[in-house]
């Protein structure tokens, strides 16, 4: 049975990412002479959380390279109240053929302008628009390609590893007290969807998610940037017994490899392979597997599309475990850390999701 590994293409864009860092990028004036196809990517947000900006960053670098793009990327940091104007300023430049945005958060600013843009193309990942015009978006976004991802499945592998490992007392340490935690950047669908998956996988395994899976929301003002509460949560967390604690809350999560080393404990990475893009050696230990959401390869993907000109703009589109849109990354120290029996598993489990065998509830 074919394992749920990264695409040879995330592989690489992780590589990309750790070679050249974070930073930004071409002169797009010097593209638009060339007749290259212009990407501008619009961050709410910053690069550096070595997970799900930094994915999708890497995707889109890679088709510079690959596919003859060029790239320019608008870093609007993370005060909410900058951003609405920082989306307007990005979409009036000409320096673009493509705006590219990911999140929820981002959804209001695409709605407002795609129509005001009709001659230009969006692209909104993590995130959908309404395409009926009902909620914005007067030209019922025809020219927006969105893409969201079932992340709820590939949680629901997290739980079950989680649990199993935990069970089986595999992780060297482990006490067997049966608790994991999950720390989420704000309670909104898209992070519940994570939860929720990952108690369904949990129970499935035989636990216990009512008393046994510890659920905390950073929260505040910055949720997804805020590594220093993170730390904080994952250590309160270690300190009820949690033997692994998979943080879902962008470069907030950081902190929570920081107290895992302190603890002695583990945990899960999450949106890319957090092994590889973690500097600390110590820190990388701690990851069992990092639980994928391929951003960058689904953009990757969708570069490739709409220079073919089969890009389905206008309707939105949804990845999974069957399209690779989400998986888990099995790599050396997940061999040294899961046993093989385990490991088998996990695979079986994945099949029956990827086959439908298996339905994964959602928070949508």
């Amino acid at each position: 049975m074919n394992k749920i590994r990264i695409l040879g293409a995330v592989a690489a864009l992780s590589l990309t990412l750790a070679a050249c860092g974070a930073s930004t990028d071409s002169d797009s004036a010097e593209s638009g002479k060339s007749g290259k196809l212009r990407i501008k990517f619009v961050i709410n947000g910053n690069l550096g959380d070595r997970s799900f900006f930094d994915s999708a960053y890497a995707g889109l670098k890679k088709t510079e390279k690959d596919l003859g793009y060029s790239l320019k990327v608008v870093e609007l940091g993370s005060d909410r109240t900058k951003w609405s104007s920082g989306f307007e300023d990005a979409a009036s430049g000409d320096d673009y053929d493509v705006l590219a945005a990911g999140t929820v958060d981002t959804v209001g600013f695409i709605s407002k302008l795609a129509p005001e843009y009709p001659d230009k193309k969006f692209w909104l990942f993590d995130g959908s628009v309404d395409y009926t015009g009902k909620s914005g978006c007067s030209n019922k976004c025809a020219n927006v390609y969105s893409v969201t991802f079932k992340q709820n499945e590939a949680a629901y592998l997290a739980g079950f590893l989680a649990d199993k490992l935990i069970a089986a007392k595999a992780l060297p340490g482990s006490g067997g007290n049966g608790k994991v935690g999950v720390i989420g950047g704000v309670q909104i669908p898209v992070i519940e969807d994570f939860v929720v998956g990952f108690k369904a996988g949990f129970k499935a395994a035989g636990g216990n998610p009512s008393s046994r899976v510890l659920v905390q929301y950073v929260g505040g003002d910055n949720p997804f940037g805020d590594p220093a509460k993170g730390k904080q949560i994952a250590s309160a967390m270690y300190g009820q017994g949690a033997e692994l604690v998979w943080p879902v809350a962008g470069s907030s999560g950081l902190g929570a490899f920081e107290s895992a080393v302190a603890a002695k404990r583990y945990t899960f990475g999450v949106d890319s392979d957090q092994f590889k893009t973690l500097t600390d050696a110590s820190q990388r230990q701690t990851v069992v597997t990092s639980i994928l959401k391929n951003a960058g390869n689904a953009l990757y993907l969708a570069a490739e599309a709409n220079k073919a000109g089969t890009l389905a703009y206008g309707e939105p589109a949804a990845v999974g475990l069957a399209e690779n849109g989400v998986g888990y990354v099995d790599n050396a120290n997940f061999d040294k850390l899961v046993p093989a029996a385990l490991r088998t598993e996990l695979e079986a489990q994945a099949a029956k999701v990827k086959s439908g065998a298996v339905k994964v509830p959602s928070a949508f």
